[in-house]
């Protein structure tokens, strides 16, 4: 129970927790409101148009007033007549002839633009040339008409027209990042300066503006300095204080010092980044003081310090959402790994949902041929036989109208019969037809021939209809499991994956406390289970550091057994070592094989195979080819290697073998079959389901125990259509899985019942070797038949263990447990 001060302490929290909250909201509604009226007023881009033509270089030079108005011209039409204006009126604030300047320039600009849609496509392949001779035509027009044109003149005509020609370029890659770019694409460095020249460029145009001896400029300027260093960092900081500097004392060469005091502050006030927007505000304040102090100018201190003030005021004052929103096209900030991940979730998103629709799909074909034609009903094919015997009897008999029109019901049913008749024995040879129809039909024996010719095209067609049933049926599963397969595909693909760098920082460091020399961590997956780590270190010289140390710590500090799955020693090519880790299994399997050829020959027609689905299964498969031989090999191997690819692909046991049953009758006409013994073993419950078509028996040794397991099924390629039987038994530890092609269980011919000989050969067995259990059997049967090898022989043994690490995990003090995630999916 909580007391009374308790219970004050927990409202006043959710209160004071309420109201942050509605603020929160309302400072966000706020700025979405003022961000929706800016995009429908096209303030933004009226703004920088009337700054742009205030600005100025050198006291008379304008160089950004025709770059922005032709890249507006490409980027944003649809404000280009307000923007013009707005240029316009940022000139004339300067001076009228500045103006007039400004006005023929945008006349001239806009004519070339218009030309130029006329040989070419609408691109920025030519804009920076025809800035550059818009600029110099223009001005040097102006020049001629106000009779003013001296060498210098013409030399600062040029000179104005390069300047433009590289704005140009500029304004090409930052006006587009302010109006098009996406925000998941991270800025270029590149770009990132093209964005601040742009951004100090429009500073320019308040060059001049002072309230009570502040410079407006200087506060701007010191407002973009602490925000880019803020969102950036040191690095970040500084270029943008030296690049907005430089243009600064561009446009006001009493300002020449800001670049050294933009520079350093913005690396320090980046420095402080970790303290926050205090730090960084503290970072600035320093930085500006102490080059002020160092500038030895006492008089110009108290101002600087008021400036950089109003900019940290500013800067605290600033919505998170403005920052955060810079911070996005800033590469390597949380914001823009933030924006990259939505994206990418939403670009898989697209894909799974694609992949989803496809499956759909699938599984609606599936259901088409599914849909199979109904079998007409007894009396329709009763009808449609009647009408196949009448048609090449009756129709052209002179008796036709006596038969079916006066006696047509005595007919019918003497017809019925003798189509009953025939149904069931197959013939009519030696049976008495109706005596009232046989005396008065007069094609008795054509009628009696057309009743059998009609009954055998009648069984040929229901075999063609039966099997193209079968067909059906097989390609609408084929298709329903493929449906399956990639809707769990799309199912995997959206699961969201999770920033994983905290946890790989955390298994370096652990590793390192070790003194092992970690280059790269890769965490793909934390999730119980299914662990999957990547990690890069230099080689060991087979030390096997890898098992003995890495997977040790890994079990330590994520708290379940971590194995080494796979690893790559590259110690003669570039010294480093690759591994990848993963969770154990609950079992283990240990597998031994042994074999012979009919003969002693070199090439068997069995063939096995164990593969690991990567599921947490484990499947164990045996193929016995018809024959002997090459032949018989390839078979045996080809089957094999389909149901492998099935069953990796994720298709269900009893769909692969069907498919592999399909494959193997229809790539041949001559009778070529193999037997299939699959076993599908589940490494986390030990459960196993076994499938067997055409292939012996298997057994399962549990102490001094022995199971059978069997099932009865053609082997594949015989029949179009096989109905394929799942057996499923669930082994403990210890237990020996033994499967055999029938060259070792039909070995003694003269026994009659094989299965209680091969039960008590295993029975007796004293070891519990996979190998040895092998090889102890095939010897066994050699020596029944005195050394002759009578057919191809394979026995397959599996011991199931419960997994034991190799070594213990490695405990060591202060190194902190991994957290996982608490959702992956």
């Amino acid at each position: 129970m909580m007391n009374k001060g308790q219970v004050i302490s927990q409202l006043n929290y959710s209160w004071s927790q309420r109201v942050m909250n509605q603020w929160t909201e309302a400072m966000s509604s706020a700025g979405e409101r003022v961000a929706e009226f800016v995009r429908r007023w096209n303030l933004l881009p009226i703004a920088m148009a009337f700054l742009l033509g205030r600005a100025s270089i050198l006291d008379e030079l304008s160089p950004f007033i025709v770059p922005y108005f032709m890249v507006m011209y490409y980027i944003r039409r649809d404000c280009l007549t307000v923007s013009g204006l707005a240029l316009l009126a940022g000139a004339f604030t300067l001076s009228v002839p500045i103006g007039m300047e400004a006005a023929i320039s945008l006349v001239v600009a806009f004519t070339a633009c218009k030309l130029s849609e006329r040989f070419r496509r609408k691109d920025f392949s030519f804009t920076p040339l025809i800035v550059l001779v818009t600029v110099f035509v223009s001005h040097l027009l102006f020049e001629v008409l106000t009779n003013q044109i001296t060498t210098y003149g013409v030399v600062m005509v040029g000179v104005e027209s390069v300047l433009s020609f590289v704005l140009t370029l500029i304004f090409i890659q930052s006006l587009s990042i302010v109006h098009l770019a996406k925000p998941y694409e991270p800025l270029k460095n590149e770009e990132i300066v093209c964005l601040v020249i742009l951004l100090a460029s429009l500073m320019t145009g308040t060059v001049g503006w002072m309230i009570q001896g502040i410079s407006m400029e200087h506060v701007l300027s010191r407002y973009l300095l602490v925000l880019f260093a803020f969102v950036g960092g040191g690095t970040v900081g500084a270029a943008v204080g030296v690049v907005t500097g430089l243009i600064l004392s561009l446009a006001d060469v009493s300002t020449l010092q800001q670049i050294n005091l933009l520079a350093f502050s913005g690396l320090l006030a980046g420095l402080l980044k970790e303290g926050g927007k205090l730090g960084v505000s503290a970072g600035l304040l320093i930085g500006t003081s102490i080059i002020a102090i160092y500038a030895g100018a006492e008089n110009t201190l108290y101002p600087s310090l008021i400036e950089t003030s109003l900019a940290v005021a500013l800067f605290i004052a600033t919505p998170a959402s403005l920052w955060k929103k810079v911070s996005r096209f800033i590469p390597g900030t949380p914001e823009n790994l933030q924006s990259h991940q939505e994206y990418m979730r939403r670009v898989r998103d697209v894909t799974a949902g694609k992949i989803q629709k496809f499956s759909e799909l699938f599984t609606q074909l599936s259901r088409s041929f599914a849909q199979t034609a109904e079998t007409p009903g007894g009396d329709e094919q009763v009808e449609a036989f009647l009408g196949g015997v009448t048609e090449s009897t009756c129709q052209r008999c002179w008796k036709k109208a006596q038969c079916w029109e006066r006696d047509a019901s005595l007919t019918y049913e003497a017809m019925r019969s003798m189509i009953e008749t025939v149904h069931e024995q197959g013939s009519l040879k030696g049976t008495p037809l109706p005596k009232e129809w046989e005396r008065k039909c007069v094609k008795t024996g054509k009628v009696v021939a057309a009743v059998e010719r009609e009954y055998e095209r009648l069984v040929t067609f229901n075999q063609l209809k039966k099997q193209i049933r079968e067909s059906r049926k097989l390609v609408a599963d084929q298709l329903s499991g493929v449906s399956r397969v990639m809707s769990d595909f799309a199912r995997e693909i959206k699961r969201e994956g999770i920033e994983l760098s905290f946890q790989e920082k955390q298994v370096s460091r652990a590793l390192e406390g070790l003194g092992l020399s970690i280059r790269r961590v890769d965490i793909h997956s934390l999730e119980e289970g299914k662990v999957d780590i990547e990690i890069i270190q230099p080689t060991c010289y087979g030390r096997d550091e890898c098992a003995k140390v890495v997977a040790p710590m890994l079990t330590e500090i994520l708290g379940e057994n971590i194995v080494v799955k796979e690893r790559h020693c590259e110690a003669f090519r570039d010294g480093t070592c690759k591994m990848c880790l993963s969770s154990a299994r609950t079992f283990e399997i240990d597998i031994g094989v042994a074999g012979a050829a009919k003969g002693g020959k070199l090439l068997s027609g069995d063939s096995f195979k164990t593969m690991d689905l990567g599921n947490g299964q484990m499947a164990l498969a045996i193929s016995d080819g018809m024959g002997n031989g090459e032949r018989a090999f390839m078979e045996s191997q080809s089957a094999l290697d389909m149901l492998q690819q099935l069953l990796q692909s994720g298709i269900d046991e009893k769909l692969a073998i069907k498919t592999v049953n399909s494959v193997l009758s229809l790539r041949s006409t001559d009778e070529i079959f193999a037997t299939v013994d699959l076993a599908l073993v589940d490494l986390q419950t030990a459960q196993t389901r076994f499938v067997k078509i055409g292939s012996t028996p298997s057994f399962i040794k549990r102490g001094n125990e022995v199971i059978t397991v069997m099932a009865s099924n053609l082997p594949a390629g015989i029949l179009d259509e096989i109905d394929v039987d799942v057996v499923t038994r669930t082994l403990k530890p210890g237990d020996l899985l033994i499967m055999m092609t029938d060259g070792i269980y039909e070995a003694p011919r003269h026994i009659e019942n094989r299965q209680m000989w091969m039960k008590r050969l295993i029975s007796e067995l004293e070891t519990d070797n996979p190998q040895d259990v092998a090889d102890l059997l095939l010897e066994k049967v050699i020596r029944h038949h005195y050394g002759e090898i009578v057919d191809d022989m394979t026995v397959l043994v599996a011991k199931v263990e419960r997994f034991v690490p190799e070594w213990s995990a490695i405990q060591v003090m202060g190194v902190e447990k991994v957290e996982r995630p608490r959702i992956v999916s």
